[in-house]
């Protein structure tokens, strides 16, 4: 059985920052994409970032361009979120996700077979 298990998450005031980490377990995940997406309150589940298996050339939304950091340690089967210069619209609960296939890359939702629990950041003014 697959799982992902975020951590990580929690209160900071803006311009603080966290660091997110997902591990995978029932798969080895080190030929497949993996990405993080969020979800703020009342609102539909977006994409973050996603890092190749290579970890050549990772996709970031705009919305965190230049303050978000994905990346990810093959041999532990984790993959991370650094989140610096944090905002109160950042505030979502963070959700890793895998995906079925390897050797392909995905920045859609649907393209995502396994999602973990989330963790809650939320980012107070």
């Amino acid at each position: 059985q697959v799982r992902l298990v975020e951590s990580g998450g929690g209160l900071v005031q803006a311009g603080g920052s966290l660091r997110l980490s997902c591990t995978a377990s029932g798969r080895t995940f080190s030929s497949a994409t993996m990405g993080w997406f969020r979800q703020p309150p009342g609102k539909e589940r977006e994409f973050v970032a996603a890092i190749p298996w290579s970890s050549n050339t990772p996709r970031y939304a705009d919305s965190v361009k230049g303050r978000f950091t994905i990346s990810r340690d093959n041999a532990k089967n984790t993959v991370y979120l650094q989140m610096d210069s944090l905002q109160p619209e950042d505030t979502a609960v963070y959700y890793c996700a895998a995906p079925l296939r390897n050797f392909a890359f995905y920045t859609g939702e649907t393209d995502y077979r396994y999602w973990g629990q989330g963790t809650q950041v939320t980012v107070s003014s």
